[in-house]
């Protein structure tokens, strides 16, 4: 009765939690904070959890040393979180340049004195050079306590400490006069917090080395290492020549200009590529390459829009925009009810037009080309801002000289006019001028020659899309060879060029951004692709059918990254990703999320071979193959989850604020420790029961991952 009820009580958790982020979605934080996270019941429940846990605990007489510091380490988090609910002090400190604060508003509403006065003297946004990216934001201020003044800074990332009491940036008023300040005071409950997280990072790393724990007797089994052979079912996968642009050469010349894009200084081809990537679903259309089709649409804008360039189904048109069924705005080309475009003319004041530019990014983009703001390529220095990139349709300072500023505004248009006219030899001169302006006003905020080279090299190669075919390829291939030695070791060969060209695109997404490539949805799948791989070609030793596995799972994963919504462009890092501990953080639980995925590929191949009805020596050594990418998934979850909690109490002051991500990866960890209490839970270790739970499971992953990401929201929505 006693391991039912905390059976019971520990799943109650988990729903309730995943329940309330959904709450959250459509009722705002504060609602659940309040009525859900704050409230005395779900402090109880968690209460009532962990005494039936202790007891339960006891009563099983556990003397591995191992296994007692691992619940050891959640017994004092959960005792720190307590502390924290209790007895710990949050508030906001607003401020405006030289006036002294000496009171804050806690989180009730309430003001209260500081022990300090606190002035601001100024606050800057550090943006990266030439553009409008922020990089940091910086509050510099005096604090006065017992007589004495201190000057110091307090930025992203970067947190002050007076005393119990921890300040740090929360937000800043738009006419940057002034700065809030989020103010937290947790002197008992962090140390202790910290202490369990501590000893739980040191606990799963003791549980894969532990010569008596089950991991390790796991590695130990007689479980058969013949190659086996699996058969698998998969489904299958399922205008006009001659208008006018510039010559290949002269557009590729005006595609190695630099631009202002995203915020961020780079090749006009890359503008270009996104640009017709966004019409027309590929980085071409027919012969003609992107800075082709942009200068196009630039100087021969009115056949351009008579091209069929725009691709979108019928019905998602009018379902989008709520168009009765006898309205047709589009001419209609090619088979499948698809609309290559275009649009008929309308004017801007048009009902439908407007309906188009307001709703959906991709299409205003489409809508408004005719309308397409001219490119910011002009960079200028000003005294107080640094180097500046402006277009002909910017405000010019004051500051730049008359000639310079006709220069700006009425050089693209007379490179229309001779591109127009055929004089690609006076285009190409203007292009190389324009290119020695560029590095005379704005040689400090270009990229370096090796992010350029990297740059267009990534423009080239459309490394997802040939990967995912490749190893979605391989991986049916492979399934003819196994059990053959030479066989497997061309497609173990073949694997491993895969892995390396992963690793040269990730590279180069480095190179080009300079940060490690793990800032949104897309980078991030690309980094599981290439752990897959990683932990695939590692353990093909074990066993051969791991290269299949392998290939599959990183042929899906590219192939989402390909088709999905995901947004594959290179940006700067918002100011609060700024922080080493990023990089320590995603690595982490992205290898959980590889060998989880892992264990759902095994656990669709154990039911794909039950139905052929295979000997139990090959669904027991699936099972056992699931169990060994369990233990070291949980371990760097958990890991990966420590290391969050510190960022973010260094970047928001709270280590845990129950944000939908944190709960998320909570539930995930939680669900998954389930399989490796093997003594409480037996069933799980039964292969049909065990593959189940690990197919279910896997939907916890994808909640967590794109769930939260494209739906739920929050703090972590960047990632």
């Amino acid at each position: 009765m006693l391991k039912r009820l905390t059976i019971a009580l520990y799943f109650l958790l988990l729903g309730v939690m995943g329940a309330a982020t959904f709450v959250e979605k459509y009722n705002g934080s504060e609602f659940i904070h309040e009525t859900v996270y704050g409230s005395w019941w779900f402090s109880g429940l968690w209460a009532l959890g962990t005494a039936l846990a202790c007891l339960y605990f006891i009563r099983r007489k556990v003397r591995q040393v191992s296994v007692v510091c691992l619940h050891l380490s959640f017994l004092i988090i959960l005792l720190g979180a307590f502390v924290t609910h209790m007895f710990s002090d949050n508030g906001i400190i607003m401020l405006r340049e030289g006036k002294p604060a000496t009171t804050y508003i806690d989180n009730n509403g309430t003001e209260k004195p500081l022990p300090f006065s606190i002035t601001l003297k100024k606050f800057n946004i550090v943006y990266h050079p030439g553009t409008t990216a922020p990089r940091d934001y910086i509050s510099r201020i005096t604090l006065s306590a017992g007589g004495k003044e201190q000057n110091t800074t307090i930025s992203m990332n970067r947190i002050y400490r007076h005393a119990t009491l921890r300040l740090s940036q929360k937000s800043y008023d738009e006419d940057l006069l002034g700065s809030t300040l989020l103010l937290s005071s947790d002197p008992i409950g962090i140390p202790l917090t910290y202490t369990g997280y501590a000893l739980l990072f040191l606990s799963l790393i003791w549980m894969l080395f532990d010569p008596n724990g089950a991991y390790r007797k796991l590695l130990q089994s007689n479980v058969s290492q013949r190659t086996v052979c699996l058969m698998l079912f998969f489904l299958p996968f399922i205008g006009m020549q001659g208008q006018h642009t510039m010559s290949q050469e002269s557009a590729d010349k005006f595609g190695q200009l630099f631009v202002v894009y995203n915020d961020r200084v780079c090749p006009l081809e890359t503008f270009a590529r996104d640009f017709t990537k966004k019409l027309y679903g590929k980085p071409y259309y027919k012969d003609f390459s992107a800075c082709q089709v942009l200068t196009g649409f630039m100087f021969w804008g009115k056949e351009w829009m008579d091209q069929p360039v725009i691709k979108m189904k019928h019905g998602e048109l009018r379902k989008r925009f709520h168009l009765d069924s006898h309205v047709a705005p589009i001419k209609f080309f090619g088979p499948q009810g698809y609309i290559l475009g275009p649009f008929i003319q309308m004017d801007t004041h048009d009902k439908f037009y407007q309906q188009v530019m307001d709703v959906d990014d991709k299409l205003m983009l489409i809508m408004g080309v005719q309308h397409m703001e001219p490119l910011t390529l002009f960079p200028y220095s000003l005294k107080e801002h640094g180097v500046k990139w402006f277009s002909p349709a910017s405000a010019l300072p004051d500051s730049m000289p008359s000639e310079q500023q006709k220069y700006i505004q009425d050089i693209i248009p007379l490179m229309g006019n001779y591109a127009v006219k055929g004089d690609y030899h006076t285009v190409n001169e203007i292009i190389a001028k324009m290119a020695k302006y560029q590095m005379r006003y704005g040689a400090v905020s270009l990229p370096s020659t090796t992010q350029i080279w990297a740059e267009r090299v990534y423009n080239k190669i459309p490394f997802a899309t040939i990967l995912f075919m490749a190893n979605l390829t391989l991986a049916l291939l492979s399934l003819l060879f196994i059990g053959r030695k030479k066989g497997s070791a061309i497609f173990a060969f073949l694997t491993a060029a895969s892995f390396l060209a992963l690793t040269f695109c990730l590279a180069l997404r480095w190179i080009i951004s300079g940060t490690i490539p793990m800032n949104n949805g897309y980078e991030t799948m690309l980094f599981v692709s290439w752990l897959v791989l990683l932990v695939s070609l590692s353990t093909m030793r074990k066993l051969k059918v791991m290269i299949t596995f392998g290939l599959l799972l990183s042929g899906f994963m590219l192939l989402v990254s390909h088709i999905s919504q995901m947004d594959p462009a290179i940006t700067h890092r918002m100011p609060v990703l700024n922080s080493p501990l990023l990089s320590i953080h995603v690595s982490i639980i992205m290898m959980a999320y590889a060998l989880l995925s892992l264990d759902f590929i095994l656990s669709l191949a154990y039911f794909f071979v039950c139905r052929f009805r295979v000997t139990e020596p090959l669904t027991r050594q699936l099972t056992w193959l699931s169990n060994l990418f369990l233990y070291p998934a949980i371990a760097f979850l958990g890991i990966g989850i420590f290391v969050g909690a510190i960022w973010a109490n260094i970047s928001w002051g709270v280590y845990w604020s129950w944000d939908p991500k944190e709960v998320w990866a909570l539930v995930s960890f939680m669900v998954y420790a389930a399989p490796l209490h093997v003594r409480s839970l037996p069933a799980l270790q039964k292969p049909l029961w065990h593959h189940l739970y690990m197919l279910l499971a896997f939907l916890i992953v994808l909640m967590t991952y794109f769930g939260v990401n494209y739906f739920l929201g929050g703090m972590h929505s960047y990632a």
